[in-house]
């Protein structure tokens, strides 16, 4: 079954989602990404024991500071599902697709932009 999903989506892989820092997810930001999400194993199934509950704390962490200093907290989200759920990943990844398209660029790209040209 091959499955597709917007082609904007850029995926990171690591060996657990307890390994994303909350600097990771803002130097995305930074870079220019207009939003992350991060998908992680089911809550209680993670081979790391407890790696998917440290990735959603920090997910949270990230999305008080974007609120924070005006970015938006719900350009971050987390989503927790098993390997063998492919449609599920699609479903989620086109929903956060959807949800970055309604709310707009990233402001700091934005800014970037008009520095340059300025």
């Amino acid at each position: 079954m091959r499955l597709s999903y917007p082609t904007s989506i850029k995926i990171i892989r690591v060996p657990c989602t307890g390994k994303v820092d909350i600097l990771h997810i803002m130097r995305s930001f930074e870079k220019g990404a207009d939003g992350v999400y991060v998908v992680g194993c089911r809550e209680g199934d993670c081979h790391y024991n407890s790696g998917n509950f440290r990735a959603r704390k920090r997910v949270e962490q990230a999305q008080q500071t974007l609120d924070t200093i005006g970015i938006g907290g719900d350009r971050v989200r987390m989503y927790n599902l098993s390997s063998s759920d492919g449609p599920l990943f699609v479903k989620y990844a086109e929903e956060m697709h959807a949800k970055i398209l309604e709310t707009g660029p990233n402001p700091i790209k934005l800014a970037k932009k008009k520095a340059k040209a300025a």
